[in-house]
C-alpha cells in the first residue's frame, strides 16, 4: 500500500495484514466517530459488507470503535456500497461505512466512509482522520460508561434500498419480454439485484448468487464477466449485466455477447437524460481515463464534458462544483445524483434497460453511438516503491512522452488500491500509440 492511509477510494489492503486489521479499524470507527459527532440527538452509524469472509472480523472491530466513540450502530448486512449512501439519508444518520474492497478478490478487504450528506470524503476530510488514527489520543476519544453507544441490527434496509432503487426506473413501464441475465459476483447485491429486476417484470437468469465467503469476484462478476456472456449467447438473452463485489459498477453485453464499453454507456444515459431535460447544466462529468472521441460525440449533442481525477468520488465532487447530474468512470462507475451520491451499478443498468424497452431494438443496434479513439491501457505491478517516485524514471517518461506530444494522449498513475501502475496511451495511430506505451512499459519495468 501507500504510505498515506487513504487510498482513491477509502482504506484497502490484505485482511488481518496492515492497515486491514482489526486494531487500526476499532481505531478508524472511533476516529470517525470522534469526528462526526454532532450534538442534540445521539448520533449514529451505518455499516454495511460484501460477503467477503473478513467481513465477520472486521464488522466487530469496527462497530466496538463507534461504541467506544459513543456512536450507536446500525449494521444492515451484505448490502451495495450505495446503499449505505441512501440508507445516511433515508435514516438520518451522521455518517456510513462500507466494509469491502470492491473488486479485490477475497483476501482484500477496506473501508469507505460517508459524510452526514451521503457523499464519499475529500482529501482534507480524509487527511485530518488519518492524522487521528496515527497520532491521536484514544483515551480522550473513550466516552464514559453511560454515554456508550448502542448496536442493532436494521431488517427492513434491503427492502428500502429495492423500492428506492426501482424508482430510478420510468413509472409505469416494465421490463416484461426482457431476459436478463445478471451475474452478482457472489457480491453484496446476490439477493437485492435479482430480486429487483424481477420485480419490474423481467426473466432474470442469474449467475454470482452463492457466495462463501471465499468466492466474491472469483471468475464471475464485472472483472470476469466471460461467464455472463457465455448464459447470454446460450439463453438467448436480451441482456447480460455483471456488477462488481460491491455492487458500484456494471458492465453490460448485448445479446450477440460483445461487451458494451463504458463510455459507450455513459453516452447512451447522458443522451437519454438530455431528451429527458434531466441533464443538469447539459453537461457531464468524465474522469481522464475516458475515450477523446466521446468528448466529440457529445458535442454533437451539445453537451458539455468536464473531467475529474480517476475514481468516482473524485467524479462525485467535480459534479458538485459544475451542478452537473450525471457523470461516470469508463470501468462501469456510474453516478445519477438524482438517484444516488455514488457509483451505483444497478441503478445504471436500469437506465440501460429503460432505452431497450423504450426503443424496442436490440441493444447491439444501439449500444455503440460513435467509434472510440484507439486505446492501449497497460498495468505493471511494482513490489516497493512507486516506481513514478524515482527521479531518473520520471524524467525519461516525461522526454519520452514529449517526443509524441503532437499525437497521443497519455495518462500514467499508480492505482489507489493496489501495487499497480497504470498506463493509458490514445490516439488516432494505433501503431503509435502501441509504440508508445511498450517504450513507457520497458521504462518503468528496467527501472
Amino acid at each position: 500500500m501507500s504510505s498515506r492511509l487513504f487510498g482513491t477510494d477509502g482504506i484497502r489492503g490484505t485482511a488481518n495484514i496492515y492497515p486491514m486489521t482489526c486494531d487500526l479499524v476499532q481505531k478508524f470507527g472511533m476516529a470517525a466517530g470522534h469526528y462526526f459527532k454532532r450534538g442534540g440527538h445521539r448520533n449514529r452509524v451505518i455499516i454495511a459488507k460484501d460477503t467477503r469472509l473478513s467481513g465477520y472480523m472486521l464488522e466487530p472491530a469496527l462497530v466496538s470503535g463507534f461504541i467506544a466513540a459513543g456512536m450507536d450502530v446500525i449494521m444492515v448486512g451484505p448490502m451495495p456500497t450505495p446503499s449505505v449512501s441512501f440508507l445516511i439519508k433515508s435514516l438520518r444518520a451522521d455518517l456510513g461505512v462500507m466494509i469491502s474492497a470492491s473488486h479485490n478478490p477475497y483476501q482484500d478487504n477496506g473501508l469507505k466512509l460517508f459524510g452526514p450528506d451521503g457523499q464519499k470524503l475529500n482529501d482534507s476530510v480524509e487527511d485530518e482522520l488519518e492524522n487521528i488514527i496515527l497520532t491521536g489520543d484514544f483515551n480522550k476519544m473513550s466516552v464514559s460508561p453511560e454515554l456508550l453507544g448502542r448496536a442493532k441490527r436494521l431488517d427492513d434496509a434491503p427492502g428500502r434500498y429495492i423500492e428506492h432503487v426501482k424508482r430510478s426506473f420510468p413509472k409505469g413501464t416494465e421490463l416484461s419480454g426482457l431476459r436478463i441475465v445478471i451475474d452478482c459476483a457472489n457480491g453484496a447485491a446476490y439477493n437485492l439485484a435479482p430480486t429487483i429486476f424481477w420485480e419490474l417484470g423481467a426473466e432474470v437468469i442469474k449467475l454470482g448468487v452463492n457466495p462463501d465467503g471465499v468466492n466474491i469476484n472469483q471468475l464471475c462478476g464485472s472483472t470476469h464477466p466471460e461467464a455472463m456472456i457465455s448464459r447470454v449467447i446460450e439463453t438467448r438473452a436480451d441482456i447480460g449485466i455483471a456488477l462488481d463485489g460491491d455492487a458500484d459498477r456494471v458492465l453490460i453485453c448485448d445479446e450477440k455477447g460483445q461487451v458494451v464499453h463504458g463510455d459507450h454507456l455513459i453516452a447512451m444515459i447522458a443522451a437519454k437524460m438530455l431528451k429527458e431535460n434531466h441533464l443538469n447544466e447539459k453537461a457531464i462529468v468524465v474522469t481522464q481515463m475516458s475515450n477523446g472521441a466521446l468528448d466529440e460525440y457529445m458535442g454533437l449533442l451539445g453537451i458539455k464534458v468536464h473531467r475529474s481525477l480517476v475514481g468516482d468520488r473524485y467524479v462525485a465532487e467535480k459534479m458538485r462544483e459544475e451542478g452537473v447530474s450525471f457523470g461516470g468512470e469508463q470501468s462501469g462507475h456510474i453516478i445519477l445524483s438524482h438517484y444516488s451520491h455514488t457509483g451505483d451499478g444497478i441503478v445504471a443498468a436500469l437506465q440501460v434497460l429503460s432505452l431497450l424497452v423504450e426503443s424496442k431494438k436490440k441493444l447491439s443496434s444501439i449500444c455503440r453511438p460513435f467509434e472510440l479513439q484507439p486505446q492501449v491501457n497497460k498495468s505493471i505491478k511494482f513490489s516497493e516503491k512507486n516506481p513514478l517516485e524515482v527521479t531518473e524514471i520520471s524524467n525519461s517518461i516525461e522526454s519520452l512522452i514529449d517526443q509524441y506530444s503532437k499525437d497521443c494522449r497519455v495518462l500514467i498513475r499508480k492505482s489507489g488500491t493496489e501495487k499497480l501502475i497504470r498506463i493509458l496511451v490514445e490516439g488516432k495511430d494505433k501503431s503509435k500509440i502501441e509504440e508508445l506505451a511498450k517504450k513507457i512499459s520497458g521504462i518503468i519495468t528496467l527501472g
